[in-house]
């Protein structure tokens, strides 16, 4: 079932598919939806993007591609929305555009790259190019310290995180120990052990028992600036 919201996004991003083979901007959908910012388009595309009414084409800022459409309001019975079967893609041109869409996304102060450091909660925001970020909600942390370098994760860059409280083998997560100092690391479960290892030959992994790691999301992306 889609909100109302939802099926009016999906309408006006098939429609401009259909007139012109582009996705419309994060703009051109906020001013067409009458919404505030840019994030509540950000969550919209994201709750059609998991229930499987759109997908993002790789590498490409503004390219959305429509999977499926729900049948017109007049067909749907006891508020339930009855999927149309998928007519078949017409061939398009799709016309390289500038990646210039972007989103404000929290920034929650710095994550340490070495030893743990308390963990920040800031007010603060980042704008963050929409192409490095995919489905889910996401906050920025600034990193401090080098043991991740091996990674390409360098003092001073900015963190994109994907939130989540679960994480596979070998991901870079940023955890919460013992509710008070976060890490930037990649995490690994050894026994009963939750082992954070850092990229960097000078530092030596980190062992806690699982009920002293929480994970607070998972590494999506990265800023660097260039001084």
């Amino acid at each position: 079932m889609l909100t109302a919201k939802q099926h009016e996004l999906l309408v006006f991003i098939n429609q401009r598919l259909d007139q012109s083979g582009i996705s419309p901007s994060f703009e051109e959908m906020k001013e067409a939806l009458d919404l505030k910012s840019k994030s509540g388009v950000h969550r919209l595309i994201g709750a059609l993007e998991e229930r499987g009414f759109i997908r993002r084409l790789a590498n490409r800022a503004r390219a959305l591609e429509v999977m499926k459409m729900p049948e017109s309001a007049n067909t749907r019975r006891d508020n339930v929305t009855r999927l149309a079967p998928v007519k078949e893609a017409k061939p398009q041109i799709h016309i390289p555009v500038a990646a210039n869409d972007v989103l404000e996304i929290p920034f929650h102060g710095k994550i340490a790259a070495g030893v743990p450091i308390e963990a920040l909660e800031g007010q603060n925001s980042l704008s963050v190019p929409m192409a490095l970020l995919g489905a889910g909600e996401h906050y920025a942390l600034e990193v401090s310290g080098d043991s991740m370098m091996e990674a390409g994760i360098l003092d001073g860059d900015y963190a994109l995180i994907r939130k989540a409280d679960t994480a596979r083998d070998g991901e870079i997560v940023v955890a919460l120990i013992r509710g008070e100092e976060a890490t930037l690391k990649y995490l690994r479960r050894e026994g009963q052990q939750i082992r954070l290892d850092p990229a960097n030959g000078n530092y030596q992994p980190q062992y806690y028992a699982p009920h002293e790691v929480q994970v607070q999301g998972k590494l999506a992306g990265l800023l660097r600036r260039y001084h």
